[in-house]
């Protein structure tokens, strides 16, 4: 069989024009002898463009990204994509499996990155998404949630100094764009030093579905694909408001260890000295209120009742600019409720 000279390869296989294919690519044997994969589905355009992944599951329990990525395949507009298209729902398929963050040998695979062929488990699952999938890409989004028991205001982190990925966040749409830093051994970081960007999408709770976060994701991949001209904009919806930005971000700590009753939730905002819970030890005869240091937006937030001394309990985003929060977040949701894309006979 000929194949046109544009198929594009992943591993040892050959994917061709117009087609899509699930591919899985060999990562390490279990103990008991089970062969384990990260699978990639490739959806190869008939006409060329840019190639862009999609990834999720870096951290094992972080399970909302395999949802955005499973209605994103299902997409229509993707039947006449330009470019190529590597989605990988799972990427951390070991901690997926045992409902963890972290590989078999404790380690944070989102440090672990560029990797090595020759290192730690983490490593060299570095590796192999570094050489198979990153290298391939023009560019990627890669999706995260809170830790378990947290939840996040749906949100995009870019690095300060990339004006490239910036644009590709205004596209995305999301409630609100964070300014942040890049770590050392994060695949953000890693993909950037190689000229990649990345935008990174954080939303909702580990282990939990969140249809707001799930439903802001698929639209804002897709404003991202029509953005870099690989779909139409046909079927896909502008934000009707831009986006809110901010520049930098803190933590909240308990001040003390007990019981937790919280006044505040994500996507409110608060201002200097607000008191956004208190803390109360169990026999309810010391109470310490948690107040707001700075002014900003409560972009995540601790779900559990229970804490210890410094654990932390609200991210607040410092805003770069007065915008009524209130009004733009309302904006957002109605316009995801109405669009067509999350019909229940369709994405859904």
């Amino acid at each position: 069989m000929i194949r046109q000279p544009d198929a594009f390869k992943l591993g040892s296989v050959l994917i061709d024009p117009g087609t899509r294919q699930i591919v899985d690519l060999p990562v390490s044997v279990l103990s008991d002898h089970t062969p384990i994969t990260m699978s990639v589905q490739v959806v190869h355009g008939r006409r060329p463009g840019p190639t862009l992944f999609v990834s999720a599951a870096v951290h094992g329990d972080e399970v909302i990204g395999v949802e955005i990525v499973r209605r994103l395949l299902r997409a229509p507009s993707l039947n006449r994509l330009r470019g190529t298209l590597l989605a990988v729902p799972i990427v951390n398929a070991f901690g997926f499996m045992s409902h963890s963050r972290y590989l078999p040998d404790r380690r944070d695979l989102n440090r672990s990155f560029p990797g090595s062929p020759q290192g730690s488990l983490a490593s060299r699952l570095a590796y192999l998404f570094m050489r198979e999938i990153v290298e391939k890409s023009d560019a990627g989004i890669d999706i995260h949630s809170a830790a378990i028991h947290r939840t996040n205001l749906p949100q995009i982190r870019v690095s300060p100094s990339r004006a490239e990925t910036m644009a590709l966040a205004e596209a995305f749409g999301a409630p609100l764009t964070l300014t942040s830093k890049v770590r050392n051994g994060s695949l953000r970081h890693a993909a950037q030093e190689q000229g990649t960007d990345v935008l990174l999408y954080e939303a909702g709770e580990g282990l939990r579905f969140d249809e707001y976060a799930v439903r802001t994701g698929v639209t804002g991949i897709l404003r991202v694909m029509h953005h870099l001209g690989m779909i139409s904009g046909r079927g896909v919806t502008k934000p009707k408001t831009a986006p809110i930005r901010a520049t930098s971000s803190y933590w909240l700590r308990a001040p003390a260890g007990g019981l937790l009753r919280t006044f505040k939730t994500i996507g409110e905002q608060v201002n200097e000295g607000d008191v956004l819970g208190v803390v109360s030890d169990p026999f309810g005869e010391m109470e310490t209120e948690v107040l707001v240091k700075e002014g900003g937006l409560i972009i995540g937030r601790s779900n559990l009742p229970v804490v210890n001394e410094g654990d932390a309990l609200f991210h607040i985003a410092r805003l770069r600019r007065n915008k009524d929060v209130e009004a733009t977040l309302d904006s957002l949701a109605a316009q995801l409720d109405e669009d067509p894309l999350f019909d229940e006979d369709e994405i859904i």
